[in-house]
């Protein structure tokens, strides 16, 4: 696998850091997740769970080693910094400055292992005026600017189904360490990552800053094309209930449909600038997907050319035989499921441990790694080191 040999220190708890060192063991990296002897990761009470096991905890941890150990004492640290010369990446989601103060930040480390790539995940980065602000997706995607595009009908802005920052940092941290990877191969360098959460957001939005680099104002929703203001980017409602939607606005796509309907004059209004130009052609399919259900709608667009989609529920995502033919739906040996892979390779394909660790799991055999004697291990136990 791409990542065999490589070993992560994971100091990281929710989501961002969690997903982006899971990723790295999915395809062969060596993870030792480093949790407080007193108090676990927290997801792994968050949520539903099987088998005493929450889902959540099991979506992001597999794979994984678990090792409890206090980084306040000095005996922590020192148990650490002996874990980290044998590593070659850290990855940390404190709030700026406490690794710090713990003794464990990016200039400690490398002062043991002078290649070490060490990458921070934080809301608003490492420096600026709101680096110690706490916050998670939402309150970051609200200070970006990106919540404010989601909104219902009546202009309120809505909670989105996807912790975009959450995930976006994540998948960039994971780019960025492969970079830091790649370049000390050529130069024996590691490096020091700062991601933020807010800047991933604002990155991912170049699709939506057309009038805020050219006219100075924000985005209107129900006015731009992927915002509400274009018929064929659009969710519409069904006889039953349900939800379908147009999600391409190509003219090919609009002159497809409307030959289908008889009614290719409507194609040409999809042409116009979005919002009110195309609010005819909005009203005619908004009348138009009333007539027929969910699955009758998903049977006449078979035959044409057109972006069009159910609006599925997530169990139906995640049993759509395109989910299913991509091996995004596993299952170990239990029967529990888990979600696949979305990084696939042609000749190192991934192959993920899902067992997720119980906290602590593997503290006697690393520390025992590391050359610690049983004795010294039960004193570190005793005095709650580990």
């Amino acid at each position: 696998m791409k990542l065999d040999g490589i070993r992560v220190l994971d100091l990281t708890q929710f989501l961002p850091g969690p997903f982006l060192t899971q990723m790295m063991a999915d395809h062969g990296a060596e993870v030792v997740k480093v949790e407080h002897p007193r108090r676990p990761e927290p997801t792994r009470t968050i949520g539903s769970e099987r088998g005493g096991v929450s889902v959540y905890f099991a979506a992001t941890q597999r794979g994984k080693r678990s090792l409890t150990l206090d980084l306040k004492t000095a005996h922590g640290r020192e148990v650490f910094m002996k874990l980290a010369e044998r590593c070659d990446v850290v990855v940390e989601s404190f709030r700026p400055g406490v690794v710090g103060r713990l003794g464990v930040d990016y200039e400690a480390v490398r002062a043991v292992k002078g290649d070490i790539v060490y990458a921070s995940i934080s809301a608003f980065g490492q420096d600026g005026p709101w680096k110690d602000r706490p916050a998670h997706d939402l309150a970051v995607s609200a200070m970006s600017g990106v919540l404010a595009n989601s909104r219902d009908e009546s202009g309120r802005p809505v909670i989105p189904g996807l912790v975009a920052a959450d995930m976006l940092s994540a998948t960039l941290a994971l780019g960025a360490i492969a970079m830091a990877l790649l370049r000390r191969e050529r130069t024996g360098e590691g490096d020091y990552v700062d991601l933020a959460m807010m800047d991933s957001l604002l990155a991912a939005s170049a699709n939506n800053v057309g009038p805020v680099f050219a006219e100075g104002v924000a985005p209107r929703s129900g006015s731009e094309r992927l915002l509400g203001g274009a018929a064929m980017y659009q969710i519409y409602e069904t006889s039953d209930g349900a939800h379908v939607v147009l999600a391409g606005t190509e003219a090919k796509f609009a002159q497809n449909l409307f030959r289908a309907l008889d009614r290719e004059d409507l194609a040409e209004i999809c042409e116009q600038p979005p919002g009110a130009e195309q609010r005819s052609a909005m009203e005619f399919l908004r009348e138009l997907f009333k007539t027929r259900t969910q699955a009758e709608w998903v049977q006449w667009f078979e035959p044409l050319d057109v972006c069009f989609a159910p609006v599925n529920d997530l169990r139906q995502g995640f049993d759509h035989p395109q989910a299913s033919s991509r091996d995004m739906l596993l299952k170990d040996e239990q029967g529990h499921e888990h979600i696949g892979v979305p990084i696939k390779f042609a000749r190192e394909p991934a192959q993920p441990r899902l067992h997720a660790p119980a906290h602590g799991e593997h503290t006697d055999s690393i520390l025992r790694e590391l050359g610690y004697e049983p004795s010294e291990i039960a004193d570190l136990r005793e005095r709650g080191i580990v």
